[in-house]
């Protein structure tokens, strides 16, 4: 297993496993035009985030993506883990485990990130175990939103 940065040709791995995420997470069907150029982006523009992709044999067999937030009170950056996705036939094989810890070392190395940060469905009590098994905790923080 490989774990690395995305490229641009990974951007149709990319794309179905957010359609695959959306739908199987929250029973959403995502509107592929968008996602497609909203992926686009990220691989483009560094400064949106980034991907790292988890690659067996050729094959994407997980992924996720990291944006940016900026922290007046810690004068620094969080990490938000986003967009986390390990196809079913890859899955209880640690891959989201490898890709996590990638994460940590990528924010390690950089001196501006003070901490990593995700969400997750409320209901989605199978990855909410999966994070605990990694060493995060639930914070205590509540989530509010509003699409404009």
């Amino acid at each position: 297993m490989t774990i690395r940065k995305a490229q641009i040709k990974d951007s149709v791995s990319l794309v179905e496993n957010n359609l695959r995420m959306a739908y199987e997470t929250e029973g959403k069907r995502l509107n592929k035009i968008i996602l497609q150029k909203g992926v686009s982006a990220v691989l483009k523009f560094p400064e949106k985030g980034f991907y790292l992709i988890a690659e067996i044999n050729g094959t994407v067999a997980g992924s996720l993506m990291i944006t940016n937030e900026w922290s007046d009170w810690r004068n620094s950056t969080f990490w938000w883990i986003q967009s986390v996705y390990v196809l079913p036939e890859f899955r209880k094989k640690g891959i989201y485990r490898k890709l996590y810890r990638e994460v940590k070392r990528l924010a390690k190395k950089e001196k501006n990130v003070c901490g990593i940060r995700l969400y997750v469905e409320k209901n989605n009590i199978k990855a909410q175990k999966v994070y605990e098994k990694t060493g995060m905790e639930c914070s205590h923080y509540i989530m509010f939103e509003v699409e404009s």
